[in-house]
């Protein structure tokens, strides 16, 4: 270990002087070439005489002849390059400038006269020079790599960091890093009382604006940001900061993450969407939460995506006293299910394969288990892909689905049902929208008439790094080379992280009354091209390298989402920045509804639309004339409809 220390601080003495090589380059060849006339003269005279027999002015051709390698060195761009790097185009160039400065410097001796200088010496200098000078960078590259096999051993290239952060985190990251193979080069920290101190054998180097100058970041290949228990805001500063300066930007997991237990301070990590987004998470009643939920029996449909997989974890770390998974995708269901047993070991857990548009097996799931609490995570949401020949499947899914859980959460008594909404149902222009502002619609319905069990939506913005989002798009596409594809150049979207959606979620079981919905306030919408920006420049590229191109809005896209529509009265909560919506009820025949849409999958995708239009007079902004016609005509098909049996 002592050896491999020793080659770390070699390594990081080489990465500190690599920001002046021209200069040093410079200077190193011009004692090299001072060496080598001395070492000229032991030839050619012998010892006995390869001090006494030179001129008195032989100091003086010696300067000139540094000053004439120096110029040939220059004119052929020998400083520029990288000794590291060293090859046959180095030792070429080198050629190249010996033998100009060689035949320079002897032509000017011999034209002034200065015959007591041995024409062997001028002959021979060029030659020994030359081999001198290859010398040096031969041994640089063999100390440089031998380094770098000592340091990253048999896990391949070696990685140089720049530590942004010099706290405690910074102090436990250092250790780790070292074991990894990692060199780390020196800290950042805006501590001024930190300025020049050293941890770990490791200097802090300046404040965090201080990545700004080029040379004091030279030779890293890495940033790391290790500001675990920053606020968002300031963590949100340094990535911008790292991402300013071109390098591949990596992250100490957070806080938060710490907590847990399931990793650990040195487990470096990409950023997530949670780091951009910037802005300190809304903080809820965690006590209402836990009482709402603990001992309890809880199911969620969809447990196994994005955001109703991040329902399980956080309803299973309150403490429920059962927790039941109803899921589709057979995949999802065993992911979710191996998780939470190895993480909640005494949770029991009851995992059903389901189907929301199966009444019969819902309604049988529910009187077997009489879940208290139900969250109801399972819905289609990738826009593009219900606004193309999906509409039906949407309709259902979103909306028959919804129709399907709710009743039989009714049926069995439970307490609660908390639907999963979007601000895509506001004033919604697209098949998703519209089908998830009906399944609103079906919770109000059924919140007038059954009034054992409170029906709540929660409705939230675009979530990062769901599935589906543009996050993890935009990574897929920045990892094979670009371009990265945005829809419009002014499309600006309201984000929260999965987490945060999920806690909002938890919190509306909470504190919901029946028929209302929760709003989030989520601070200032994003330009989805920053984001872009953003983690082009935080994976260590530039816009020239990663190009963003524009492919135009997709059907049913906005260029921007609404939270509230302009009739929907708010009012405030006991938890800072929630909101609730009590909307409108309008006549709704549910049990119609359900009797159409049961049998919706062989219907025309037009004919879908009509009758969404029709149910959802908003949909598409149309025209207040078309709203009555395609409600009427909506009425007068859905009165052929019966429900479906109980």
């Amino acid at each position: 270990m002592d050896g491999i220390a020793f080659w770390r601080r070699v390594d990081r003495l080489l990465a500190r002087i690599r920001p002046h090589r021209q200069p040093l380059s410079l200077a190193i060849d011009a004692a090299v070439v001072a060496a080598c006339w001395n070492v000229t003269y032991l030839f050619r005279l012998g010892f006995e005489r390869w001090i006494s027999a030179r001129p008195g002015y032989d100091g003086w051709v010696l300067l000139g002849l540094a000053v004439a390698y120096a110029l040939a060195s220059l004119l052929f761009k020998v400083p520029q390059s990288m000794w590291r790097f060293s090859g046959f185009g180095e030792i070429k160039r080198l050629t190249l400038a010996c033998a100009l400065a060689g035949s320079v410097g002897a032509a000017v001796v011999m034209g002034l006269g200065l015959v007591k200088v041995p024409r062997a010496v001028l002959a021979l200098h060029p030659v020994v020079a030359l081999m001198g000078l290859a010398l040096v960078r031969i041994v640089y590259r063999m100390t440089y790599e031998h380094a770098r096999s000592r340091i990253a051993g048999a896990h391949g290239e070696i990685r140089r960091a720049l530590v942004l952060g010099a706290g405690d985190a910074a102090r436990m990251l250092l250790a780790g890093l070292h074991q990894r193979g990692w060199v780390v080069l020196g800290l950042f920290d805006d501590d001024p009382a930190k300025q020049g101190a050293r941890i770990g054998d490791v200097a802090v180097l300046g404040p965090l604006d201080a990545l700004a100058d080029h040379a004091r970041r030279s030779g890293a290949s890495h940033l790391v940001v290790a500001l675990p228990s920053a606020t968002r805001a300031q963590r949100r500063r340094a990535l911008e900061l790292a991402a300013s300066t071109g390098l591949p930007v990596l992250t100490v997991p957070s806080a938060d993450e710490l907590r847990t237990g399931q990793t650990r301070i040195e487990r470096l990590r990409d950023i997530e969407p949670d780091d951009l987004l910037g802005r300190e998470p809304v903080l809820l009643d965690e006590a209402g939460i836990a009482a709402t939920l603990r001992r309890k029996t809880v199911l969620i449909t969809g447990a196994g995506g994005s955001i109703g997989s991040e329902l399980c974890r956080q309803v299973a770390a309150v403490g429920p006293a059962r927790l039941l998974l109803y899921e589709l995708s057979e995949f999802n269901l065993y992911t979710i299910e191996q998780e939470l047993t190895e993480s909640f070991p005494a949770l029991e857990l009851v995992r059903l394969i389901g189907d929301v548009k199966d009444l019969d097996h819902l309604r049988h799931t529910f009187a077997r288990w009489r879940p208290h609490t139900v969250f109801h995570a399972a819905a289609y949401k990738h826009v593009p892909l219900m606004e193309d020949l999906n509409a039906a499947a949407a309709l259902r899914n979103n909306t028959l689905g919804t129709y399907h859980a709710a009743l039989a959460a009714a049926e069995c008594g439970a307490e609660r049902f908390v639907l999963i909404s979007t601000d895509k149902a506001v004033n919604p222009t697209n098949v998703m929208g519209a089908t998830k502002r009906a399944a609103e619609m079906v919770i109000s319905a059924l919140a007038a008439e059954h009034a054992d069990t409170r029906f709540m939506a929660v409705r939230f913005g675009n979530v990062l790094g769901s599935s589906g989002s543009v996050i993890p798009k935009f990574k897929e596409q920045i990892a094979k080379g670009g371009p990265v594809t945005v829809t419009h150049p002014e499309i600006i979207r309201y984000f929260m992280t999965i987490p945060e959606a999920a806690r909002l979620v938890l919190q509306a079981a909470a504190i919901g009354e029946s028929g209302q919905v929760l709003v989030l306030d989520m601070g200032e919408p994003v330009k989805i091209i920053d984001l872009a920006r953003d983690l082009i420049r935080l994976a260590g590229h530039t816009p020239e390298e990663i190009p963003i191109v524009f492919s135009g809005l997709r059907p049913g896209e906005k260029l921007y989402e609404e939270l509230l529509a302009d009739a929907d009265d708010t009012l405030p909560t006991a938890v800072p920045r929630l909101r609730v919506a009590r909307l409108g009820r309008q006549a709704l025949d549910v049990g119609a509804l359900a009797g159409w849409l049961s049998r919706a999958s062989t219907a025309d995708d037009g004919l879908v639309r009509e009758r969404l239009r029709g149910l959802v007079p908003e949909f598409l902004g149309a025209s207040g004339a078309t709203q009555a016609a395609q409600a009427t005509g909506a009425a007068a098909l859905s009165a052929t409809m019966r429900p479906p049996s109980s």
